[in-house]
């Protein structure tokens, strides 16, 4: 089969792919042609189709090619007039013979065309084209700096050198398409948005090497909203494919400096998206902090497993609707021409309004059932709002059981939840349903209020719908919500964080009843320590804060180094009792030094 044929079939056959047109093509492995030359011609095909039809039809092109369906003549005729190289089909095959018969009547239609919408060359004619694609406002492309590889200022230097900086996102969304111009987020540290069209970065160095990724603005507000931290321990990505947030993730604990073994744990369950998952953390440099779980499903995890013991923060973003995603739609209408009956001739006998006999091959074109595709590509047909409820509640479903056994883990105390879904039963929904559940109430897990969350987060003003949150305005302004098309230049989305002090029920009871505190102590009692004086956990077998491995400045406590409330001898070391607590400047009184060691909260050193 042809290229031609291939990209017919995909732009006008039932999909048996789910997604959007890219995801179709490049997931369709019965493709004998390139996928990216396949998705090339079918999107500038429909790109320009009303011209196209416009065209064939002036042309009278089906009606002496009777053998040429209306999808094959524009595919066909988009090559012959637009493409670098004409039609890719040798000289002498059936197809491209069919227009070259008729090249001369094509190009001058085409040229009527061009005319008619007052464009002096063909240049000025595509950049009318592809602002009519774009639309007014066009979505910007938002460029992650990674931070494991790279600085936004090395960026600025070499990637973009020559953009232009401008103080607003409308800027970048309104500039002409090939105007050299950029916005850096005042939300997401190292994110730069820049108009779509500017330039193909997949094919810079930067992008090659792993020192920029694409990811839309939204797509960053889980891990930042997160806010990993070394003391937080190890951090599980729930479902992590294609390695966008847990490379965020990794990028943002490499600025503050990964603590002596804590790792990121990635969970994907299909085998083919880990190999994805895979790639993108190799190439972001993030593979020596990050463990993949290819084909492994984070429900069926252990909580309570050694492997998962130092847990202390995990990021879920499970399969959604999909209804916020920019680009779901990304093929305009496809236009196709239509074919004109023979005209009456003397004696024929033959009637003008007969309908053109289908041609071989072509199958009769009937209206397609509307379709929800989820973020994972999977198609379910809705025919009523019932149908639509249905499947919103049955993800739901799924979505708080991933919640939910996230809050199990034993030394968890911060778990975010986000979607690139715009239905409140997805969002605010479930999140009330998990708030209301046995194990947050037995565990303590509440949402993040905005006034606890990063500074970018915090200043984000579009928070979750307080009818969604059953009435409860705290839990709604602890939601963060984006919208697509509403001038912020974001895909639709979701996320809120979910967190605990540790200190409730069962927890509670067990630190309260250990009368020797959380840390681990010698046979005298004494409280074990190492080089630093940091003392070990009981719960963990782990250092209260690790040190050794922690990049920057690292302060417990309050103070400058070299300084704080205890006295330390003419090494600069903290002097220290024989039960291992150190001594208070200023004449420590006796009520001090009989306080109990449970309450030990950290040095200045």
């Amino acid at each position: 089969m042809s290229l031609y044929h291939e990209a017919a079939a995909l732009l006008t056959g039932p999909s048996t792919h789910g997604g959007s047109l890219k995801s179709r093509v490049f997931s369709n492995k019965d493709l004998k042609s390139p996928p990216a030359q396949v998705y090339a011609l079918a999107l500038e095909t429909c790109k320009w189709s009303s011209v196209l039809k416009e065209v064939v039809e002036n042309a009278e092109l089906l009606k002496h090619e009777r053998k040429l369906t209306p999808i094959l003549s524009i595919l066909l005729v988009h090559d012959h007039l637009l493409a670098k190289g004409g039609i890719a089909l040798p000289a002498s095959h059936g197809l491209r013979q069919s227009i070259d018969r008729h090249k001369a009547r094509l190009t001058s239609e085409f040229t009527k065309a061009r005319i008619r919408r007052k464009c002096p060359t063909i240049e000025t004619f595509r950049d009318l084209i592809e602002a009519e694609y774009a639309g007014p406002v066009q979505h910007p492309r938002w460029i992650r700096v990674n931070a494991i590889k790279s600085t936004l200022d090395a960026q600025l230097e070499t990637t973009f050198k020559g953009f232009e900086v401008v103080p607003s996102i409308t800027q970048v969304m309104t500039a002409p398409r090939k105007k050299k111009v950029l916005c850096l987020d005042g939300h997401i540290p190292n994110l730069i948005a820049v108009p779509p069209s500017v330039l193909d970065f997949t094919k810079t160095e930067a992008y090659k090497k792993g020192e920029i990724i694409l990811q839309d603005k939204a797509s960053c507000f889980p891990a930042y909203l997160l806010d990993p931290r070394p003391e937080d321990g190890d951090i599980i990505d729930a479902c992590s494919a294609p390695g966008n947030k847990t490379t965020h993730l990794a990028g943002i604990l490499s600025e503050r400096g990964f603590a002596r073994g804590q790792t990121i744990h990635a969970f994907e369950k299909d085998r083919n998206r880990a190999k994805t998952l895979q790639k993108m953390i190799k190439i972001a440099g993030s593979d020596a902090k990050t463990v993949v779980h290819p084909a492994e499903d984070f429900l069926r995890a252990d909580p309570k497993a050694e492997e998962y013991a130092h847990v202390g923060a995990l990021l879920l973003d499970p399969s959604c609707s999909g209804s916020g995603i920019v680009g779901r739609d990304d093929v305009p209408e496809l236009c196709l021409p239509e074919a004109l009956a023979s005209k009456n001739k003397p004696g024929n006998g033959k009637s003008g309004n007969k309908k053109r006999k289908r041609a071989e091959g072509e199958e009769e074109m009937k209206p397609a059932p509307a379709m929800m595709v989820d973020d994972d590509g999977q198609e379910t047909v809705v025919s009523s709002e019932k149908d639509l409820q249905q499947r919103i509640e049955a993800l739901a479903a799924f979505q708080l059981q991933i919640v939910l056994h996230a809050f199990e883990f034993p030394n968890a105390k911060k778990v975010t939840y986000s979607t690139c879904s715009v239905h409140k039963g997805e969002n605010e929904g479930v999140t009330i349903r998990a708030l209301g559940s046995e194990v947050a109430r037995r565990r303590g897990w509440r949402v993040f209020r905005r006034e606890e969350q990063v500074r970018g987060m915090w200043e984000w003003d579009v928070r979750g719908e307080v009818e969604g949150c059953e009435g409860d305005k705290e839990v709604a302004e602890g939601c963060v919500r984006a919208f697509r098309d509403d001038g912020r230049g974001t895909m639709g989305f979701f996320v809120v964080m979910f967190v605990r002090d540790g200190t409730v029920d069962g927890e509670k009871k067990q630190v309260e009843e250990d009368e020797e505190g959380p840390y681990v102590r010698d046979q005298q009692g004494r409280i074990v320590r190492d080089e630093n004086g940091i003392p070990t956990l009981k719960a963990t077998g782990r250092k209260a804060v690790e040190v050794d491995d922690t990049e920057g400045d690292v302060r417990f406590g309050s103070g400058s180094e070299g300084e704080g409330p205890f006295v330390r001898d003419g090494d600069g070391r903290i002097v220290r009792g024989p039960d291992g607590m150190p001594t208070l400047k200023k004449g420590a009184d006796e009520e001090s030094e009989d306080e109990s060691e449970d309450d030990w909260s950290g040095f200045d050193d």
